[in-house]
Parts: structure tokens; sequence; C-alpha cells
């Protein structure tokens, strides 16, 4: 880029708006020119580069000697203003604003504002400039000062900021975490559960240390590729609440998002009574040993619980930072118990201990420890699901992703982290615990060893004791007896019980703020339209209190039913169903290869993640079959219920990637198949212009593609080329949607031209893709030929003649009573409007008439300033009922159930195919298909054909078995005779009285006058024309009578369309062909195929 004629000053500097590009400033000044050819120094440049948030000065580079433009240019830190005839876009004045590289131009750089969405809350959402404002010529009168063109070219001061910042301004209060508080911490508390405390020696002592480490890292590669997937989707976009359900709705979709976000919550929900049971029993284990039982165990479980859940439920309400800190304390005193149990194993043993089995580090017990010794009933699967509970709860950090301060990182980071800590202190308790304590212990201080005994390799025996009689008794102590090893092997054993507090209560907590925020997500996106109550927030941090009281409500009830052993297998194949969902969604996303899955988070496989779901339902059964059978069945009934109701929402999900990549695929390998007369469909192009406005005609259409073959309603949009396609793209999603929301099986198309003719010529050349190309094209009779403009003739019969030109076949519909209903449209969309307006009107008038009930006195002052609503409430009325009326003449109702014609079902009758020329077959294919649907089964087909009068047996043999070989059933055919005598003359008068106003009669002037006729009125009939044509006007005609005296009373005609040759028949004398040929008829289609076969009896 050359600036040696541009300028002699450079300046670059960051602006005060810390998000623009550094702007070059160059001042233009002509006069100035001798100095800058002087100047010999080479141009200085700047690299351009964004602005750092803390930097607030500006950096100038400027040539020596020119210093002093810097005091004109610059005022108090900021670029100077111009006066007020100072134009945004003007590159002539002293001084302007090149916006984007030096440029001067409307462009935006690119900024984070253009991407956010609507309502986001991370900041307002901006608009750049339109590709029509940069690309269309800037109107004149445009006055916009240096400061509003500023604005405008960096994507600010659109309408709508100031609502947006005040919008921050609110969320300023708004508590949120990093990832230690918000993700490391509830992870850590959630994943070291009692089983740590209670369980983790039984297990030892059952699978042995070898298996019981192994069944730790199984675990824990579940969780690790869970941890991954879940890393990898959180990175991939703005993470909002939700956590679990977020992600994987996102992901795969409303229906898996929905059917798995409802029983996560409930898992949450009951995990909740889960966690507080274990604590009362914790405490009524204790109150038995201290004598201070309230009534009975199970009833003191019931009064303890529920005191507890009331506490956890306070501190949760109480805001997201109280509860937060109440985690931390716990994780605290959790780690504090964990420690003690380590400084326990090294502290020397007493007696006491060693008679219950533990004996510090000992090679001895280590390896006696490391092989299995299953109990009866047990085994590695067993004992593997028994534990791996404990290794869950890795999703409690992401389960409050709307709390969190950059989700995206602190959920990989905490997440995986938490896992690797959780794992090494599962792994260290278990190896000390088994390299310290004997599987089976007395209790009996006396259990010596006496001199002269043989130990037969007991590792107790080796250290003195004798706990040989734990083979035939059941003994108390023990790594296979004793739960509560970890405390007698801790240095002080209170601590383990307040560890085993921590544990219950951190991770009740955790779930009861995971259940509420998950279940609000859920409801804000409306999947359940019936839920949709306990969607609201309060407060600054969009506290669901709502779903705090059901999630209270449901934990209570089930701690007082007491019940938990049956249900928690449950709870735990819920939560795996989550894992397993959360895997097969970073599979899919990758699977689909779409450019919008781009994690910023790589360390993932698509493959691990398939192996990481497949796992997780495999361990589903492992835990308890029929729990996993109940799971996949509820998971199941949601989700047909979801993809029932189609939740109206687009999140650009991996499933619609994937149909999408499929679609491509299918379609691409369509293309590597030659087309066989066995595979032909018609495939239609509609020229319905909007699909509502011509109902019938895509209503018949669709009755013979739907379920077999491309519909393409198109609309050609004709006029200036910036409004058409303006209207055009405005309207697109609403026509398709109409489509959709009336269970056509069609696509809609448009084009803008410069000529109707010109955009179907466009449709049917380019309309398509691979092998799904349209070869029959679709069209209304246009009824009001005979007033239309002739323009209008000449492009409807051109439309024609270019679908044969492209070896297209042509259908046309003629019914009695037309097809367009736009006006009806309008009428009802006006009286819509009137109602809504009536609606408005009164529901203002009652609230105004409650305030002045309500107002006392001073609702009597206000009531003068009422009374002129009140007033103008008749009139108001009155005109609604006057346009009513109006209207009611207008509103055409024969119109509009002829629209609805071919929506229902048929009487018992016939569709009557005149098959009078062969064009391949589809006059004959399409009746045919028609037969087969639903609304047209009652319906035979009659055949005529013409023939010979003298052969008509012959004939009608032959043409039975061409069908009989072609496989189309028929209830008759006919074989007509007589079609080429002449029409008798009522009729053929009728036929000379439609096309007079349009002939020449050249035939009746001079040669001179004749000629000159013809140059000046080309478009009419001549004498000549008719006269060459005779023989095919009289068929049209005694096709007619013909057509009046057989098929009057079919429910359908299908007749072969006769064909205009080009240069031959002019367009007028074709419309009355046509005209002639279907006048006083029931609904009747001229079908003409391109002259390829469409039927063939061969295999």
């Amino acid at each position: 880029m050359s600036l040696n004629n541009s300028s002699n000053i450079f300046l670059d500097s960051v602006p005060s708006n810390t998000n623009r590009f550094q702007v070059n400033v160059i001042n233009e000044n002509h006069e100035s020119s001798a100095v800058a050819n002087d100047n010999t120094d080479p141009p200085h440049y700047e690299e351009t580069s964004f602005g750092d948030e803390a930097q607030k000065r500006l950096r100038i580079s400027f040539r020596p000697g020119n210093q002093e433009c810097y005091d004109n240019f610059l005022q108090s830190g900021e670029t100077a203003k111009t006066d007020a005839s100072f134009h945004a876009y003007d590159s002539h004045t002293n001084t302007y604003y090149l916006q984007t590289f030096g440029h001067n131009t409307m462009d935006a750089v690119p900024k984070i504002e253009y991407y956010r969405n609507t309502g986001s809350i991370s900041g307002p959402k901006v608009n750049r400039p339109s590709l029509l404002e940069i690309h269309e010529q800037l109107t004149k009168n445009v006055a916009i000062t240096p400061s509003s063109a500023d604005r405008v070219a960096n994507g600010d001061g659109i309408p709508g900021d100031e609502q947006a910042e005040n919008k921050e301004d609110d969320q300023a209060g708004v508590v949120k975490f990093g990832w230690v508080k918000g993700v490391l911490v509830r992870c850590m508390l959630n994943i070291w559960g009692v089983m740590l405390f209670i369980r983790l020696s039984w297990i030892v002592g059952e699978a042995g240390i070898g298996l019981g480490v192994l069944i730790i890292l199984l675990s824990t590669m579940v969780t690790s590729i869970t941890g991954l997937s879940t890393s990898a989707i959180a990175t991939n976009g703005f993470v909002r609440g939700g956590g679990a359900y977020y992600l994987i709705s996102r992901s795969l979709g409303p229906e898996f998002g929905g059917s798995i976000g409802l029983i996560f919550a409930f898992a949450n929900a009951v995990a909740v009574a889960m966690y507080v049971v274990g604590f009362a029993e914790t405490v009524v284990d204790l109150l038995k040993e201290s004598d201070s039982m309230m009534v009975d165990p199970s009833n003191d479980i019931r009064i303890i619980g529920s005191i507890t859940v009331v506490i956890l439920l306070g501190i949760s309400v109480a805001g997201m930072e109280w509860e937060a800190k109440a985690q931390v304390i716990l994780l605290v005193i959790l780690l504090i118990a964990i420690v003690n149990f380590f400084i326990g194993t090294v502290i020397p043993s007493n007696n006491e201990k060693k008679s219950r089995g533990f004996f510090n580090y000992q090679a001895s017990i280590f390896a006696e420890n490391f092989g299995p010794r299953f109990t009866k009933g047990e085994g590695f699967f067993s004992v593997f699901a028994i534990f791996f509970p404990a290794a869950t709860g890795i999703l409690a950090g992401a389960n409050i992703s709307g709390d969190l301060e950059d989700p995206q990182d602190a959920i990989p980071r905490g997440t995986m982290l938490a896992i690797f800590i959780t794992t090494i202190a599962y792994l260290g308790v278990a190896i000390c615990v088994g390299a310290c304590v004997v599987r089976d212990a007395t209790g009996n201080m006396n259990d010596t060893i006496i001199s002269g005994m043989n130990c037969n390799g007991s590792a107790a025996c080796g250290l003195g004791y004798d706990f040989s009689r734990c083979r035939h008794e059941p003994c108390q102590y023990g790594l296979m007896n004793n739960f509560q090893v970890m405390s007698m092997v801790s240095g002080f054993g209170p601590l383990i019980t307040a560890g085993i507090f921590s544990a219950t209560l951190s991770s009740a907590l955790a779930s009861l703020v995971s259940a509420p925020k998950v279940f609000q997500a859920l409801c804000k996106d409306n999947i359940y339209k019936a839920l949709q109550f306990f969607a609201k927030g309060y407060g600054k941090n969009n506290e669901p209190l709502r779903g705090y009281i059901l999630t209270f409500l449901i934990a209570m009830a089930f701690i007082l039913i007491a019940e938990l052993n049956t249900i928690a297998p449950i709870i735990s194949n819920f939560f795996l169903a989550s894992y397993a969902l959360i895997n097969f969604s970073c599979f899919h996303a990758s699977y689909a290869k779409s450019p919008g899955w781009r994690p910023a988070y790589g360390i993932y496989n698509m493959w691990v993640s398939l192996f990481g779901a497949v796992l997780c339902c495999a361990v589903m059964f492992v835990i308890n079959w029929w729990a996993a059978v109940i799971t996949y069945v509820i998971e199941f009934f949601l989700y047909v219920y979801v993809t029932y109701k189609k939740p109206d929402v687009n999140w650009g999900s991996s499933t619609q990637a994937l149909s999408y990549v499929s679609a491509l695929d299918n379609a691409l390998e369509l293309t590597t198949v030659e087309d066989h007369v066995k595979n032909f469909r018609p495939q239609c192009i509609v020229l319905t212009g909007g699909p509502m406005t011509r109902p019938a005609l895509l209503d018949i259409t669709h009755a013979f593609t739907k379920n077999s073959g491309l519909c393409i309603c198109c609309e050609v949009f004709v006029g200036p080329r910036k409004l058409c396609v303006k209207e055009m793209n405005s309207g697109m999603a609403k026509k398709q949607a109409w489509l959709i929301k009336n269970k056509i099986k069609a696509f809609y198309a448009a084009v803008a031209a410069d000529c109707f003719r010109d955009g179907v010529r466009s449709l049917l050349q380019a309309s398509g893709l691979g092998r799904m190309k349209p070869n029959t094209l679709v069209i209304g009779y246009k009824k009001n030929w005979r007033k239309a403009p002739l323009t209008e003739i000449e492009n409807y019969v051109g439309i024609i003649h270019d679908a044969f030109d492209f070896e297209i076949g042509v259908v046309i519909v003629r019914i009695s009573q037309g097809f367009d209903i736009s006006q009806v449209l309008q009428v009802q969309e006006e009286l819509e409007r009137l109602e809504q307006e009536r609606l408005a009107l009164e529901a203002t008038i009652k609230d105004n008439e409650c305030e002045e009930e309500s107002g006392g006195i001073r609702g009597l002052f206000k009531k003068a300033g009422k009374l002129n609503i009140t007033k103008t409430t008749p009139k108001k009325d009155g005109s609604i009922n006057t346009i009513q009326s109006m209207h009611v003449g207008e509103f055409n109702q024969k119109l509009v159930e002829a629209s609805t014609q071919f929506k229902k079902k048929q009487e018992k009758g016939t569709i009557d195919v005149w098959w009078l020329f062969d064009d391949g077959g589809l006059t004959l294919l399409i009746p045919y298909i028609l037969t087969l649907r639903k609304k047209w089964k009652d319906c035979k087909l009659r055949i005529y054909v013409g023939g010979k009068i003298n052969r008509i047996e012959e004939e009608k043999i032959t043409m039975a078995s061409l069908l009989s070989k072609f496989r189309i059933k028929f209830a008759d055919i006919h074989i007509i005779g007589d079609i080429n005598i002449k029409p008798n003359k009522e009729s053929w008068k009728v036929f000379e009285e439609m096309i007079e106003p349009y002939r020449l009669h050249e035939s009746c002037k001079d040669l001179t006058t004749a000629e000159k006729l013809k140059r000046e009125t080309p478009w009419k009939i001549t004498d000549a024309e008719l006269e060459a044509v005779k023989e095919k006007s009289y068929r049209q005609v005694r096709l007619n009578e013909l057509l009046q005296e057989r098929s009057r009373a079919a429910n359908l005609i299908v007749l072969s369309l006769p064909v205009a040759r080009k240069g031959s028949i002019s367009d007028l004398l074709y419309m009355a062909w046509l005209e002639i040929l279907t006048k006083n008829l029931p609904p009747v289609l001229l079908v003409r195929g391109n002259h390829k076969n469409v039927l063939t009896f061969y295999s």
C-alpha cells in the first residue's frame, strides 16, 4: 500500500474505546504538499493492534517538523471535533476519521458485541452495518455527526445500548465464582462421600489391594472420560446455567436434553434425601452409644433428617455466597479428617488397636491383603457396583454453570483437577488401610499367639495375634467386618466422624443447589409447558426459590418414606445415564463434523468419548440391571413425549449437523446412480406464489408427491431488485414455517426477476440438487386470461414453452372457483387486527374502571379525563361492525370452500383419465398415485383413449393388456371413436365468440391494411392461422362435448394437455383451446409428460 501522495502527518492512536482498532488519522491539506515533497524521510507506518483495557493514553507518531499539528488535532486527550458541517463520510475536509484500517468506510471492525445473542447477560448485542448499507450508495441527505459516525462504524450507538448498559449495572451485585470455589471445591466435596470413611476399607478387604486399586481406577476412567467430554462441550461456546442439562440439550437437542434434564434434576433432589439420611444415621449411632435416643432409630433418623434438610434449605435460600462459604468450611473439615487418617497410620498402634487388626505398615499385611477374598455372594462387579457411586459427583461444578465467572475455563480446570486429587486420595487411603489392617480381628486383647503355634502364613499370627477363630465364627473387627476402620486407625477418632458429617452435608448441600438450578434451566426453555411456573428466578443471582421449595418437598418426602435402599440404585443409574449422554454428545458433535464444533479444550477424542458412553451404559447394568431398565424406559418415554410436542427451539444441535451431513452424503451418493424408469417419481415445481395464497393448487400437487417425490413451492418477485430481495428474504422463513405447520412436505423457493417468465425460467433450470431435480411444472389455470394484460398471457404461455424446451413435463390444474385466495386472507388479517384492537381497548377501559373504583375521591377527579375513552368505545365498536358487514359481501365463501376441497376425503367416485396422447405415461402415473392416497382411495380409475370406431373391442383388449402389464388397476376402459368428428354448431359458436375479440380478420381487408394490422397487432389470431389449425380447434371443442357427456360426474378429470407448436399457434388461440377444453367441468388436470418413459412393465 503506497501512501507517498496521501499526507504528511501520520498519527497513530489508541482510542479510549478499548475494543477498537487503532486509527490512523490523516490530515489532507493540499497546501502542505510542498512541505511533504521537501521532506525526504520515508513515511512512518504504525502497526494496527487492539488497545489494552488498562491503557487510556494516546500514542502518537509524527514526522519531524509537524509536531505543531498535534495541538490543532488533539484536545484534552481526545480527537478534535470538527464543526457541524462535517459529514461523516466526507473525505475531502482537512480532518476526517478513517474508521477501519485507514479507509473511509462504514465497515465495522470485528467486535464481540456483534456475536452476542439478544438479551445476553454478559453485554449488549450490537448490530453491525448490514451488507445493504455498505453495498448501496449512501443517501446524500443523511446528516451524521462525527461522533455518531464513529459509533456507527464501530458498531456502537445502536438503539437499546442504554438499556443494555443499565442491565449491566443491575448485574453488578451478582455473585460469581471462580474455578476453585465454584468447581474444584464442589466436585471434591461431592466425590469424597461417606464411602471414603465407611465402605472403602470393606472394599479393600473383599477385593484386595490389587483389585481395589483396579476398581478405583476403572471408576476414575469412567469419570475422567466424562470429565474430558464435559470439558470439550463446555468450551465450545458460552455456557449458561443448567449444567448437564444445558450441555446435553445444546449438543444433542431438546429431545435428549429434555428427557435427561428432568430425571437428572429429580436424581439430585432424591440424592439430597440420601445424603441427609446418611448424616442422620451417623448421628443416631452416636446417640445409641451415649444412650440418648429420642424415640426409636427409624423415627430418630426421620426427625434429624427433617431438621437437617430445613437448615440446608435455609443456607441455600440465603444465597449462593453463603452456600459457597459453608462448602469451604466443610471442605476444610474433610481435609483435616483425611490428613488425620494418614497421620494415624504412622502413630504406633497400641494393644487395643492391635486386637482390632491395626498393626501400622507391615509388608506381611500388604502381601496378605493384596489378593481378593470375596465372601459369599460377592464378586468383582458387585463390589465395583458398591464403590462406583462414590466416584460420581463430577458435575457438581458444572451444575451451577450460570453462577461461574468463566464457565469455559472453570469447568475443565476444576473438574479434571478434582478428579485427579480425589483419585489420589482414594488410592492412598485404599493402599494405606490395606497395608495396616488385617481382614479379620476379634477385638480381644487376649487372643495372642501361644508358643509353638503354627501360623500357616497368617500376617496377624506373625505379629503375635491369633484371629483363627474368625474363620469359623463372625468377628466384629478387621477390614471385612468393621465399617469404622478409618476412625480406629486415625490419630483422633472424632475427626473422622466430623469428616463423615462434612462429606454427607456437603454432598447434600451441593445436590440441593444443583437440582433447582438444573430444573430452572429446563423450565426456562419451556420444553415441558406445565413446568413453566418454576422458571422464575429471584434476586440478583436469579435464584430459583420455587425450585428450592420443590426440591425440599421431594427430599423431605423420601426422608419420611425412609426406603432409600430401594431407590438408591435407580438414582445412581440416573446419574450414569447423564454421564453416558454427555460422552455421546461429545462423540456425536465430533462425528457430525460441524464447523461450529470448535472446543477450546482439545484434550479429547471422539472415539474415547463413545467408549465412555458405552462404558457408562455397561456400568448401569453392573450396578443394577432392573434399575438400568427402569432408567431407559423413563428416558425413552420422556424422549418420545418431547419429540411429539416438538418444542419451538433451535440450538444448532449436533443432531441437526449430522442430519445435514447425512442428507448431503445421500444426495452425493444419489448422483452416482443412473436414473431408472422404475424409480421415476413426479418431482414438481409448483407456481403457488406464497403457499398460503393458492392452497388448493398445493394440496393437489402434494397429494401425488407426498412421501414419494420432490415438491417445491415457488414464488417470483417482480420489480426493483432491492425491494424484491428485501421482501423475499423477510418472508422466506415464514412461508416455510407455514408449510411445516400445515404438515405439507414441500420446500419453499423464491427468486427476484425483472419479469415473471425470467424468474420461472431460472427456477426451472436451477432448482433442485443433484438427482433431486424437478421434472414436472405444476401451474394453475389462468382463469382471467381474457381480461389480463397481453404481457401476462405471453408470459403464461411462454412458461409452458420454456418447460417443454427444458424437457420438463407440465401439469395445468383448473377448478371452477380459481386458486387465489389472497384477498380473503387480507380480509381475515384485517378482521383479526381489528378484533385485537377491540380486545385491547376493552382491557384498557376495564383497567381504568378498576382504578376509578379503587381511587376513592381521587378517582372522581380523574373521571373526567377518562370519559373520552369510554365515549369513543361505541364508535370504535361501530366501526368494527361496519367493516365486518362491509366485508361479508366480499368474503367469497365458495372460494374458501374450493380452496380446501383437496384437503378433504374424496367421496366415492371416479378419476377419469383421458389418455389421448402417449407422453411417456405421466398422464396415467399421476392419477394412479392419487388412488394410493387415503383421501382418494375410494376413487376408481376410468380410462378413456382414442380409437377407431370399427376396432373398439380390439383396442379395448389391447389397452387392458397394457395396463395389466403396468400393474395399474382400473375400473373400466372406454375407447372413444368419434373424437375427430365436427362439434355441434352451438359449441363451435361459443368458441368463435370467445376468440372473436382477438381475431385480425385480415382476409376482409386489402393487402396493405392487412400487413399494417399484422405489424401493429402481431398477437392477434389471423385467419390463415385459424384455418391451418381448424381441425385441432374442432378437436378441442369436440373433446369438451365428450367430457361433458361422459365425465361431468367424475371427482377429477386427468386429460392430455394439447401442445402448441412454437411459432405456429398464437398465445391467445392456445388459451382459447384450454378454455373451451376445460369449460364447465369438475376439477381438471391437463397433463403432458416430457415424452420419456415413466412407466415400465419390465422387472
